[in-house]
C-alpha cells in the first residue's frame, strides 16, 4: 500500500513540477535540460565549435541543450555533438547519435573511430548505473561510470577541456572527488536548482587536464 502512495505521491510531484511544465513549454524532453544549462551558465562552458560528447544521452536533453548552444546562422551546428547511449534516442538534427554501452569496449572503439582522432572540448555525461539500494554495490556501480567518463575525458578532452559528470552523495564520493582532483586542475561540486532537494546526485565539473 505504501509503495502505490509513494508512486501516487510522485506523480502529483512530478504534474505540479515547474521544470517539467517549462520543459514541455521549451521542447525539451527531459527537466535534466535546465540542470545542464544552469551548469553551462554557471561555468562558462560550451560554444560554437566546440566538440562535445554526450555519454548517456537518451532521452536526449542534454543533446538539445547542447544543440542550441552550437548552432549558428540558417540552423547549422557549428562544432560537433556526438550522443552515445544503450537505449534508443530520437534523432535530433545535427547530433551524432550511437546505441551500445560505453562499458563495453567495442562502443567506446566505436566511439573514438567516429571522434577520428579528433580532440574534445567538452565531455557531459548524466550517466547513472542502475541502482539495486545496497550502498556498497551501488556506490561500486557510481564509481565505475564515473571513472569510465574520466578515463574518456583524460584520454580524448584538449589540454583546457572540461568534464562535466553526474555523481550521488553517499559512500564512495569522496575518492570520485578525489581521482578526479589527480587529473583536473579544477573540480568543483554543483548542485543545480533543477536537481531535486530530495536527490543526492550531484554534479561534478572538472576542468583542465594536469599534464
Amino acid at each position: 500500500m505504501a509503495k502505490k502512495k509513494f508512486s501516487k505521491d510522485w506523480i502529483q510531484q512530478h504534474i505540479n513540477d515547474p521544470y517539467v511544465k517549462m520543459a514541455q513549454q521549451k521542447g525539451y524532453r527531459a527537466r535534466a535540460a535546465f540542470k545542464l544549462s544552469e551548469i553551462l551558465d554557471s561555468e562558462k562552458l560550451m560554444k560554437p565549435g566546440d566538440v562535445v560528447v554526450d555519454l548517456g544521452s537518451a532521452p536526449g536533453s542534454w543533446s538539445q541543450v547542447a544543440r542550441e548552444r552550437l548552432v549558428g546562422p540558417g540552423g547549422v551546428v557549428r562544432g560537433r555533438i556526438i550522443a552515445l547511449d544503450l537505449l534508443p534516442m530520437e534523432p535530433i538534427a545535427g547530433v551524432e547519435f550511437l546505441q551500445g554501452d560505453f562499458r563495453e569496449e567495442d562502443v567506446l572503439r566505436q566511439l573514438e573511430a567516429t571522434l577520428d582522432g579528433q580532440k574534445v572540448d567538452l565531455v557531459i555525461s548524466d550517466m547513472a548505473p542502475n541502482l539495486s539500494g545496497v550502498e556498497s554495490a551501488d556506490s561500486a556501480r557510481i564509481q565505475h561510470v564515473c571513472d569510465l567518463a574520466l578515463e574518456f575525458s583524460c584520454e580524448h578532452l584538449k589540454p583546457e577541456g572540461a568534464l562535466i559528470v553526474k555523481a550521488f552523495h553517499g559512500s564512495g564520493f569522496s575518492q570520485i572527488v578525489e581521482t578526479f582532483k589527480r587529473h583536473f586542475q579544477r573540480v568543483v561540486e554543483r548542485k543545480p536548482k533543477a536537481s531535486r532537494n530530495k536527490s543526492s546526485e550531484t554534479f561534478l565539473v572538472a576542468q583542465r587536464l594536469k599534464s
